[in-house]
């Protein structure tokens, strides 16, 4: 179902274009492999309880049309299996967050959002994953440690004044995807975003040390800036 070591995830969403959008997602995220989806949480439930479902991870919608996910969760935690759960869901309840936390998630990810913040909370999971894989059958309080803080990693510094979380996820995604450094003017059209604000974003991202920024020759008068994301 799986290949190598890669860590095999099941989609459980009853809207099938989000439910195939998560899993191309998952399909695009390095070490991990779709091992299926479901639309409902019966047939989440039989998946699970399959003899070869070797699931490792469920992303969990709150919203199923036979059951709310919390019930599955809970659910599924009773039966004993063992997969680890990630929340995806539009819920922002603060009643559903505690009750999705009391019920043993390991991250829980707001609709909508980019592929950028998905593949950030994945890489968060694949390195506590990989911790605890290394364990064996017993840890050492330095190695529960570490494993627990890969899922809860440091909040980033505040932005400055005038600057969206969104926006930089936009931007960060778009310069992360190009084949080549981008100008001001290439990500201001690429975007449909005005050349001054873009410009704005691409400064603070070169501050934070996640692009490089060098100067473009070749084209007569002074030389334009370009932006590279720093691999």
């Amino acid at each position: 179902m799986t290949q190598g070591s890669d860590i095999a995830v099941l989609v459980v969403e009853d809207e099938s274009v989000v439910a195939e959008a998560h899993a191309e997602y998952v399909r695009r995220t390095e070490g991990f492999a779709l091992a299926g989806t479901a639309r409902t949480a019966a047939e989440a439930k039989g998946f699970l309880d399959g003899p070869r479902a070797g699931v490792d991870l469920v992303l969990l919608d709150m919203n199923l049309p036979d059951l709310h996910g919390l019930d599955l969760l809970r659910r599924i935690r009773g039966a004993g299996i063992p997969a680890d759960v990630i929340a995806i869901t539009a819920v922002r309840d603060l009643a559903v967050v505690r009750g999705a936390m009391s019920a043993g998630i390991v991250q829980y990810l707001i609709k909508p959002f980019t592929y950028a913040t998905f593949a950030a909370k994945m890489a968060s999971y694949r390195e506590y994953h990989a911790n605890l894989a290394g364990q064996g059958s017993s840890a050492k309080q330095s190695e529960v440690d570490r494993a627990l803080a890969a899922l809860r990693p440091s909040v980033p510094a505040a932005l400055p004044k005038g600057l969206s979380p969104e926006t930089l996820r936009t931007v960060s995604e778009l310069l992360k995807d190009a084949p080549d450094p981008m100008s001001a003017s290439e990500v201001s059209a690429a975007l449909t975003m005005s050349r001054i604000t873009v410009r704005r974003y691409l400064e603070h991202l070169t501050v934070q040390r996640a692009v490089v920024r060098s100067p473009r020759y070749g084209s007569p008068g002074r030389p334009e800036l370009e932006y590279a994301w720093r691999r």
